[in-house]
């Protein structure tokens, strides 16, 4: 093969969740243009990177999908941020027989022979995010959630999670991605009194909502960071400038990656982003994952020779790979990655601490083991879901 590579980018860089999109656009970018120097220089082959931006409206993100698969000859596309798109678009690249390369952390119980996952399942953020903080602040929880299926699974798996361990339910609601209006919400939650707040929202419900618990916590002790976090499985460094007034500092989010992690990986990484956009530019793990996963695809379909699917596929599972993520190994039996777990608390530099840190576990997006402590099975089947 030694036609440029085509992958189609599927972001929306404006709208309620644009920060997620463009960090994604942008880490694409990055590394379409690493691999075209490399290219020049004998390594690889181009990259051509086809850009199609929903502008956060539902609707457009099937329609740009079919547009990617059928007029842009995309076989790979990587791809939506919110689950909601990713659902939309899957009966479209599997009738294509395409490829998706989803990088975003997600709900779980999912697994397709025509998905890429390279962003974490419950079990490699939800759940080791429980077993750390329960038995430091203690196990009466206040889910709250964006109104779609990420909202509603991961309170579900909360739920059944605080059940078997325990604990309790202090109080439960979902909000749509641009309600701001949440005082009621606070008021809920100081009658309730809770150890700590799973925030399962997205966008401006959830800068609306760290604002306005930090007011809280200004009023009440018990309720500032130290007492009772505020802790989310989907915040990055990309979000942060967008929350008013640094009000998230001391709140806790879990990721697979942080700008901040002093890994030989990341601190060249590092350097090469800042040399393409700016040394005062946080990175996230949405930006870096959307590298690794263009590389990824990238260097598959050379191995591969074709970038038909199923070719790059059997490439792409299996082996270890260096990504400036740390080494990634894709299970062939599920295509997730196994991924670390690393726990980080914002800081008044408007990046993470990190503040605890497990090493790679492979992904179980039907968390289909015996769950006992930490000890999660692997599942032992792909499952594709429609």
């Amino acid at each position: 093969m030694t036609d440029p590579i085509r992958i189609g980018i599927l972001y929306s860089t404006t709208g309620p969740y644009g920060a997620f999109g463009r960090d994604c656009t942008d880490g694409a970018v990055l590394a379409a243009e690493a691999l075209n120097e490399e290219a020049l220089k004998g390594r690889g082959l181009p990259v051509e990177l086809v850009l199609a931006d929903p502008a956060g409206e539902a609707g457009r993100y099937v329609s740009l999908a079919r547009a990617l698969l059928r007029e842009k000859g995309c076989r790979h596309i990587v791809g939506t941020a919110l689950s909601a798109a990713r659902k939309d678009v899957t009966p479209l690249v599997e009738k294509h027989d395409a490829l998706l390369w989803y990088l975003c952390p997600y709900e779980g119980f999912e697994a397709n022979e025509n998905i890429i996952y390279t962003g974490a399942c419950p079990n490699q953020h939800l759940l080791p995010l429980f077993e750390h903080l329960i038995p430091r602040h203690g196990g009466r929880v206040f889910l709250l959630g964006a109104n779609y299926v990420w909202g509603w699974e991961m309170n579900r798996l909360a739920r059944e999670l605080l059940d078997a361990a325990g604990g309790e339910v202090a109080g439960e609601r979902f909000l749509p991605i641009e309600e701001t209006e949440i005082g009621r919400l606070i008021a809920e939650i100081r009658a309730a009194r809770p150890s700590f707040i799973l925030n399962n929202l997205i966008g401006p419900s959830s800068y609306a909502f760290l604002a306005a618990m930090r007011a809280l916590g200004r009023e009440e002790p018990a309720f500032r960071p130290e007492a009772c976090p505020v802790v989310s499985c989907d915040l990055t460094e990309c979000e942060l400038p967008e929350i008013p007034d640094g009000a998230g500092v001391g709140q806790l989010a879990a990721a697979c990656w942080f700008d901040s992690l002093d890994l030989p990986e990341s601190r060249a990484f590092r350097a090469q982003a800042a040399a393409r956009f700016g040394a005062g530019r946080r990175f996230s793990s949405f930006f870096s994952g959307a590298y690794a996963a263009v590389r990824l695809c990238a260097e598959a379909i050379r191995a591969a020779s074709t970038d038909e699917p199923a070719a790059v596929r059997r490439a792409v599972c299996g082996p270890v790979h260096p990504t400036v993520q740390g080494p990634i190994r894709i299970d062939p039996r599920t295509n997730h990655a196994a991924l670390p777990f690393h726990l980080g608390r914002i800081n008044a530099e408007g990046g993470f601490d990190v503040i605890a840190s497990r090493p790679p576990v492979a992904a179980d997006p039907y968390l289909t083991g015996v769950r006992s402590g930490s000890r999660i099975a692997a599942p032992t089947h792909l499952r594709v879901v429609s």
